[in-house]
């Protein structure tokens, strides 16, 4: 169930399998880190129906969901937290290759 502090909650969404960035578009917004056969996606997420949307895309892509999380208000601190993860996508963003 997402909170009501605010309009959006950070959420960890971890899944099987290691995704390369050209996915990351896949998933906008989100902060996507591969590690040891697992992708992890971190960021907002504004309502349900985008969460939904978006494990619907892992579930399309044939990926086993491992986990989804919501992190606590601490983890993402408002100021630095949503700063941290803008800039994670905006790398991600300018890093994409869709050659």
């Amino acid at each position: 169930m997402m909170r009501k502090k605010s309009t959006k909650t950070v959420y960890r969404i971890v899944a099987r399998s290691e995704l390369s960035k050209r996915y990351a578009a896949a998933f906008e917004g989100m902060k996507m880190e591969t590690t040891d056969g697992q992708t992890i996606l971190t960021g907002e997420i504004v309502d349900q129906p985008h969460l939904f949307g978006i494990l619907d895309r892992i579930n399309g892509l044939g990926l086993e969901l491992l986990s989804v999380e919501v992190l606590p208000d601490d983890a993402y601190p408002n100021g630095e937290g949503e700063r941290e993860i803008r800039a994670a996508y905006e790398t991600q963003k300018q890093s994409v290759d869709f050659a």
